[in-house]
């Protein structure tokens, strides 16, 4: 079975915070971001420290983007956004809104991995 780029592409990314523990999947909630650790973050204690875009082998209104956002007490983590037919955050109100609210500082690959 041939696996598409792109998708591996994700994977090595998810692989790559797994291995550094940083793979605290930020999700929404009516309170804003929370990892599962007991705290949720509104846009203000958050940056975008990275963005990776990935498009769909077939089609490419299958897309999806996954953000590196790191927290202002220093957890690290990721929301994963799907664009198309797998979108995810169709039921989840303000998705779009609060993660444009949030700051962006475009760190070099290299400093967040190293």
């Amino acid at each position: 079975m041939h696996t598409p780029v792109t998708m591996t592409s994700l994977l090595s990314i998810l692989e790559k915070l797994r291995i550094r523990k940083q793979d605290n999947e930020f999700k929404m909630t009516p309170e804003g971001f929370t990892a599962g650790k007991g705290k949720a973050y509104g846009p203000s204690e958050l940056k975008i420290i990275k963005t990776y875009r990935f498009e769909g082998d077939s089609n490419p209104s299958d897309s999806s983007i996954i953000y590196l956002i790191e927290a202002n007490d220093g957890l690290v983590g990721y929301s994963l956004d799907a664009y198309g037919a797998y979108s995810s955050h169709d039921d989840e109100e303000g998705y779009d809104e609060f993660i444009r609210k949030i700051p962006m500082e475009d760190r070099d690959e290299q400093i967040i991995f190293q």
